[in-house]
């Protein structure tokens, strides 16, 4: 009985709209257990967030990203990372998608080695969507969850005899959970993810062998890294888990972070499987790096593809850093869709996948990523041909070699009309359908996630400030060219009411407009827009 009075004095405030069934995912013991979290890491997780801050400030001024002086010796050193659980050693093909029940039973279902089930950017963090991901999450771990179409014409069910990993991926540091206030703060959004999942499933996962394993993301350095190191460690214990039975693989999708593979590791050597090309979000953080650089622009992000050097030298190095310290080098995403009713577009899209593939299992990679289940056999029959063991961490690429040159050195290219329209096009629904929503918006026959959207923003942004660009035509990229395009989209997206968002594109070019014309780069385009979600 004192114990129950004492929950009840806990300055917790839940802010968001009370849904059916909250209590049973919030309740005193889960939120105790999250309070235990803000408490104890939130202090470190701002001071880590204000060292990013001064890092862009140094960025900003000039300064240029590089190996670090004073980790010489971790690089330096002979050591490697704990084995990969049976679970984690056999990842050719991971499925990624949002937490939506029909989503989580399909990509369960799929057929894929391992499924990401993603809280992150694919996912539009309402109140509604993260508990409806966490009770999905928690019954597909229980085995009961199911699905009804809405129109009552489909039945989803988890096939029992499935045998697809589960993997999730968390919210990043620098986001917060506005729906839960602790002592008056926010909690962290990264807290509240992986802490409320692993509360509720971590025994039974651990129990089969299953994990919780988890993909962090954004991370930027080592000492980031390091706070995961802690929050997972104070979880094992708290939970009275196994030490180092939590596993977790690292997105390399940070510019920053690029410089810091061997120490990440080092970091989390107990417990890490393994670091994947989150390549998206990479070419973003290049743009956000190097805002203000004249000489590091960019082209259109339909010719930035991973052929080109410096995208080249940062997925090389990260399958030569993986396998000298017996890691996993995860690939990047497929994220083409199939094209319906155009059979000879649809098969050039697919070999355009088998290209990519084929690039990354040739260079050493032990898996990789697809937005789609039509995309899993097209990955697995590349792999399964290079890669007949359950990874390829022999192959050491001693043959790479690279310096703080390669990997920043920018690459060559144009912008055309076409690409700048669609920069604008891309942004604006996407964020029309972040806002209403939707995480993970199909575009033109690529699904297009909050990366994406980051990429065509921020270069939008820098081209329009850089001030001297022009179209390959010899327009001008001044704002003129930029509002024009805006003014152009409402008739240009004619049923835009049947689109995902569709009511809510004038706020999304309101948006779009206002962070656009802004003397600084936002450093993310869902901050502003979180405020506006319910």
């Amino acid at each position: 009985m004192a114990g129950d009075a004492a929950r009840l004095l806990l300055p917790v405030e839940l802010t968001g709209p009370r849904l059916p069934g909250q209590e049973d995912l919030l309740g005193p013991a889960a939120l105790d257990f999250l309070c235990e979290l803000h408490r104890q890491f939130e202090g470190e997780r701002q001071a880590r967030l204000a060292a990013r801050r001064a890092r862009q400030a140094r960025f900003d001024a000039g300064e240029l990203p590089d190996f670090r002086a004073d980790t010489l010796a971790i690089r330096e050193g002979d050591w490697t990372v704990a084995p990969a659980p049976p679970a984690l050693r056999d990842r050719r093909v991971e499925i990624t998608g949002p937490v939506d029940p029909k989503m989580v039973i399909n990509a369960l279902n799929s057929g894929a080695s391992c499924y990401m089930a993603d809280f992150e950017d694919s996912t539009s963090p309402t109140w509604e969507n993260l508990l409806t991901g966490q009770r999905a999450l928690r019954k597909a771990v229980a085995g009961t969850l199911d699905w009804m179409a809405p129109d009552g014409s489909k039945h989803y069910v988890l096939d029992p005899k499935a045998t697809t990993t589960l993997i999730v991926r968390p919210r990043g540091w620098h986001l917060d959970e506005k729906h839960l206030l602790i002592d008056g703060q926010r909690m962290s959004a990264s807290l509240f993810d992986l802490g409320l999942f692993a509360f509720h499933n971590a025994a039974a996962l651990q129990a089969r062998e299953r994990g919780p394993y988890f993909y962090l993301p954004k991370l930027e350095c080592m000492e980031e890294a390091a706070l995961w190191e802690q929050v997972l460690a104070f979880t094992e214990q708290r939970l009275r888990l196994p030490e180092n039975s939590m596993k977790v693989t690292v997105l390399i999708e940070t510019l920053p972070a690029a410089f810091e593979m061997h120490e990440i590791l080092h970091a989390l050597r107990g417990r890490i499987v393994g670091l994947n090309c989150g390549r998206w979000d990479y070419i973003f953080s290049y743009l956000k790096t190097f805002r203000r650089h004249r000489d590091r622009v960019l082209p259109e992000r339909g010719q930035v593809g991973m052929t080109q050097p410096f995208l080249k030298a940062y997925s090389e190095l990260l399958v030569q850093t993986c396998h000298r310290r017996g890691a996993h080098a995860m690939g990047g995403m497929a994220a083409q869709i199939p094209i319906a009713g155009d059979p000879i577009a649809n098969e050039e899209a697919l070999a355009r996948v088998r290209a990519d593939k084929e690039r990354e299992a040739r260079a050493g990679h032990d898996g990789t990523w697809v937005a789609h289940p039509a995309l899993i056999p097209v990955a697995r029959a590349v792999f399964d041909q290079h890669m007949p063991g359950p990874h390829q961490h022999a192959v050491g690429r001693e043959d790479v070699c690279v310096d703080r040159d390669q990997l920043i050195r920018p690459s060559i290219g144009t912008i055309t009309r076409k690409g700048f329209d669609n920069n604008v096009e891309v942004c604006v629904r996407y964020l029309a359908a972040w806002l209403d929503g939707q995480g993970c918006v199909p575009i033109h026959w690529l699904m297009e996630d909050a990366a994406t959207a980051e990429i065509a923003r921020a270069q939008l942004w820098q081209w329009l400030h850089r001030g001297d660009l022009h179209l390959d035509d010899g327009t001008p990229v001044d704002f003129s060219l930029f509002d024009r395009a805006l003014l152009a989209l409402p008739s240009k997206l004619a049923d835009r009411m049947r689109l995902p968002g569709g009511s809510r594109i004038n706020d999304a070019i309101a948006l779009l407009d206002r962070l656009t014309h802004a003397d600084e780069l936002a450093e993310f385009l869902t901050l502003p827009a979180y405020e506006r979600l319910p």
